[in-house]
C-alpha cells in the first residue's frame, strides 16, 4: 500500500489535476492521497494559501477582501469546470465568506485550500473525501499526538481509497490549527506512518534530490538512493531538502520515501531509506555536495589546554549564555576552532572574546571571517582509502584554499571551511572532479 503526497505545483489547474489522477490510476496500490492547495500555474500567478493568508490580513485590518476571494472561488470552480466535475462547493464557499464576515482564525481561513483542493480531488479520483481535522490532532502546546492521530486514522481510513487535505488538523478544543508552511508533507509522512505504508510518495516538481545546488552547478544529476542520515547531513549543511519534521514519522517506521516528478512521472525520482548495502559498487563515493555561506572562526589557543580538564566546556558555555550554537569544533592539541554563524555572533562579537579572555585565559584568540562551510556526504567514503587526500588535492589544484577541515569517525562526511569568495568554485570542483564523471 502506497501513501501519496502531491504539492501545489502538482495541483496549479486542471491539467496538473489531470496528471495527478493518472499517476494515481496507474497504480492500484496509490490508495491513500494527501493534497496541497493548488499552487502557482506561472511565475506571476499567486498560490491559493497567500491569497488565504492576504484575507486574512485584511479581514484583521477591517479591509474588504471580496476581490481576494473571488480569485480563489474562480480558481476552484475553473478545476470544476475543467475536469467536468459534478461537485457544487457554491454552499460551503458562501458559508465561509459568512464566516470571514463574523470573525474567523488565520489558521482556519488558510486551512480551506487544502481542504477544496482535497473536495475536488477526491471526486475526480472516485475516492472518498477523509477531512484531517478528524484524525491529525495536536496537543495544546502545538505537538501531534502521534498516538492518538494515528490511531484515529486507521479507524478513519480503514481499507478505503481517500483523498486527504494537507497542513491542518485538530485543537483538543476543536479550533483547526495549521502546521508551517510546506505542512502537507508532514500530513503525508504521519498518514504513511500512521498506516504502516510500503512506500510513501512525495509528488513534486523536481526528479528527486539533486547531488548538488543547480544554481552553482549546471545540470547536476538527481540522487537516485540516499539514506536518511545522508540526507539529514545535506540538510544541515544547507542543501534545500525535505524539512526534518516531515521525515521523522516514516524514519521512524522505517518507510521508504520516494521523491517524484508530477511532471516526469516516469522518472523514478530519489528513493530514501534507512540503509543502503550497496557500498562495493562502483561509481562516485559522494552522494551530494552542499554549504552555506556567513560563517566566522573563532580560535582559541593555550598551551597546555589539551591537560586542562573543562576548558572546552568553558568555552562552550561561554556562547551558549550568548545564545550561539557552535555548528562545528576542528581543534588541535592545544588549539579550538569555533565554527559559529556569523549573524549570530556578531552583536555579541567583542563581549564573548572577552568573557573567554577572561574565563580561559588563552595564549590567543582570533576570529576569521567571511568563511564558507562545503561538505561532501556519502556512506561509501567510509569504504574508500584516501577519500579525503583526493578532494583537499583537487581543491587545492584549482586555486581554492582550504581554511578549516573536519571529518566525523564514520566519514559519513568531509567538511571543508573555504573563503566565501571561492565558495561556488569549491562546489563545482568536488562535483566535476568525483560526480560528473561517473554520471556522465
Amino acid at each position: 500500500m502506497k501513501v501519496l503526497k502531491f504539492g501545489g505545483s502538482s495541483l496549479a489547474d486542471a491539467h496538473q489535476f489531470a496528471k495527478v489522477k493518472s499517476i494515481v490510476d496507474a497504480d492500484d496500490s496509490r490508495r491513500v492521497v494527501i493534497v496541497s492547495a493548488p499552487g502557482k500555474r506561472f511565475r506571476d500567478d499567486h498560490k491559493i494559501t497567500d491569497l488565504l493568508y492576504l484575507c486574512a490580513a485584511h479581514i484583521k485590518y477591517g479591509v474588504s477582501c471580496a476581490d481576494i476571494f473571488a480569485m480563489i472561488r474562480e480558481r476552484y470552480e475553473e478545476i470544476i469546470h475543467e475536469c467536468s466535475l459534478k461537485l457544487d462547493l457554491s454552499t460551503e464557499f458562501d458559508e465561509l465568506w459568512e464566516k470571514m464576515q463574523g470573525g474567523i482564525s488565520k489558521d482556519e481561513l488558510a486551512s480551506r485550500g487544502e481542504y477544496f483542493s482535497a473536495k475536488l480531488m477526491a471526486e475526480f479520483l472516485g475516492y472518498e473525501f477523509l477531512d484531517a481535522a478528524l484524525w491529525v490532532k495536536f496537543k495544546f502546546d502545538g505537538s501531534i499526538d502521534q498516538d492518538a492521530s494515528y490511531e484515529a486514522l486507521r479507524r478513519a481510513a480503514d481499507g478505503r481509497k481517500v483523498v486527504i487535505p494537507g497542513f491542518y488538523g485538530v485543537m483538543p478544543d476543536g479550533h483547526i490549527k495549521t502546521f508551517s508552511r510546506g505542512g502537507s508533507d508532514i500530513t503525508g509522512a504521519l498518514a504513511a506512518a500512521a498506516l504502516d505504508a510500503d512506500v510513501y510518495e512525495n509528488w513534486t516538481d523536481v526528479s528527486g534530490i539533486l547531488m548538488a545546488d543547480p544554481r552553482i552547478v549546471d545540470s547536476p544529476a538527481p540522487i537516485e538512493r540516499v539514506t536518511y542520515n545522508e540526507l539529514r547531513e545535506l540538510s544541515y549543511i544547507g542543501a534545500q531538502v525535505l524539512h526534518e519534521g516531515t521525515i521523522f514519522p516514516v524514519r521512524e517506521k522505517n518507510i521508504p520515501l520516494n521523491i517524484r516528478n508530477t511532471n516526469a512521472p516516469d522518472h523514478p525520482g530519489t528513493m530514501i531509506l534507512e540503509n543502503i548495502d550497496d557500498e562495493l559498487e562502483e561509481g562516485s563515493f559522494i552522494t551530494g555536495i552542499a554549504g552555506k555561506k556567513g560563517f566566522s572562526v573563532i580560535t582559541v589557543a593555550k598551551t597546555g589546554m589539551s591537560s586542562e580538564p573543562g576548558t572546552i566546556l568553558k568555552i562552550l558555555e561561554i556562547l551558549a549564555k550568548h545564545e550561539v550554537n557552535v555548528e562545528y569544533i576542528p581543534s588541535g592539541i592545544d588549539i579550538v576552532s569555533l565554527v559559529v554563524s556569523s549573524e549570530k555572533v556578531s552583536k555579541r562579537l567583542y563581549e564573548i572574546l572577552g568573557e573567554l579572555q577572561k574565563e580561559v585565559q588563552p595564549n590567543k584568540i582570533s576570529v576569521t571571517e567571511h568563511i564558507a562551510i562545503v561538505a561532501a556526504v556519502g556512506r561509501k567514503m567510509a569504504y574508500r582509502v584516501g577519500v579525503s587526500g583526493k578532494i583537499f588535492a583537487k581543491l587545492g589544484e584549482n586555486g581554492v584554499n582550504i581554511r578549516m577541515i573536519t571529518q566525523g569517525p564514520e566519514e559519513l562526511n568531509i567538511i571543508v571551511g573555504v573563503e566565501e569568495k571561492d565558495f561556488e568554485q569549491a562546489i563545482r570542483v568536488l562535483y566535476n572532479s568525483f560526480v560528473r564523471e561517473h554520471v556522465c
